[in-house]
């Protein structure tokens, strides 16, 4: 057996026991890999002596012809893996691949709605029915606050200070923020209220906003559920999820003039970065409003 045949071997075992990676995984990242063996073989270089210069070399080979962002990705996953097992397993003394710069993701623009289909959502609330307060009311507080599903349903009654208009919401790492709550949503969460008070409310669930009609916490699949329920009722056909709501939310104010940082401050994003993809949302509606209307478009 070659040397080049018994690394092979050894990583193929070091994916499947110490990774514990199932067979499919493991068949992928070998698949990759087989692309970086055949590279070496035709430069005349054996793949665990490669250097970075030979897996840029590797890279600008593989990549040229445009492979998609997730594909490099998936590749230079399986190429970092091996040599990383060579490094570990103390069959060379440095990591050759890790400079490698991944690709940038390419960006996917969350759906948004649009403020008249915000209306029809909302508008399509049954309140003659037992969840009609409810439901109006979670709306509200999710297009109104830009609260995620989790936060909204991990919402308490303590959290919520309604004479100072403010909710204190728990986000993602425990961190805490304030959020104003809207006139709007803040009306419909009290009829809510009058009509909780009748439920039989379950001990672990005496703090929590919103419940199910058995007096326990919301989940949030039941939450996507309804939403998705009143889409189809309004007539919109976008695929939309609650965090939707909260997309049009920070669109909405972005458009309407609000500082970034203040959005930012809304939402509960660590970095700015975050934030900064609803600049590309509005600049997509400047571009399709020119391609829709600006006459020398329209005549084409």
């Amino acid at each position: 057996m070659s040397e080049s045949e018994s690394i092979r071997k050894q990583y193929h075992s070091y994916l499947r026991l110490e990774r514990g990676l199932s067979p499919n995984s493991v068949e992928a990242y070998e698949q990759d890999l087989d692309k970086l063996f055949a590279y070496c073989e035709r430069m005349g270089i054996a793949a665990d002596k490669a250097t970075f210069e030979d897996l840029q070399g590797f890279v600008y080979e593989e990549f040229g012809d445009g492979a998609n962002s997730r594909t490099q990705s998936r590749i230079l996953s399986g190429v970092r893996s091996f040599y990383r097992f060579l490094l570990y397993h103390n069959l060379r003394e440095d990591d050759p691949s890790e400079l490698l710069e991944s690709p940038r993701k390419e960006q996917h623009l969350p759906e948004v709605l649009s403020l008249e289909e915000v209306n029809r959502l909302v508008e399509a609330v049954d309140l003659s029915s037992a969840e009609g307060h409810r439901n109006r009311a979670m709306l509200e507080m999710l297009y109104g606050s830009g609260l995620r599903v989790s936060e909204l349903t991990g919402l308490r009654l303590s959290d919520i200070y309604r004479e100072e208009s403010y909710l204190l919401v728990r986000g993602k790492g425990s961190k805490q923020r304030l959020v104003p709550i809207s006139p709007e949503a803040d009306k419909w969460f009290g009829y809510w209220l009058e009509d909780r008070s009748h439920l039989d409310v379950k001990p672990e669930a005496k703090d929590i906003a919103f419940l199910n009609r058995y007096g326990r916490q919301l989940t949030r699949a039941m939450v996507f559920t309804i939403i998705k329920r009143l889409a189809e009722k309004a007539g919109i056909h976008k695929v939309i999820s609650p965090h939707t709501l909260r997309h049009s939310f920070a669109t909405h104010l972005l458009q309407n003039g609000a500082d970034l940082r203040v959005i930012q401050q809304l939402l509960g994003h660590e970095k700015i970065t975050t934030t900064e993809i609803y600049t590309h949302l509005d600049i997509q509606d400047l571009r399709d409003a020119i391609m829709q209307y600006h006459p020398a478009n329209r005549a084409k």
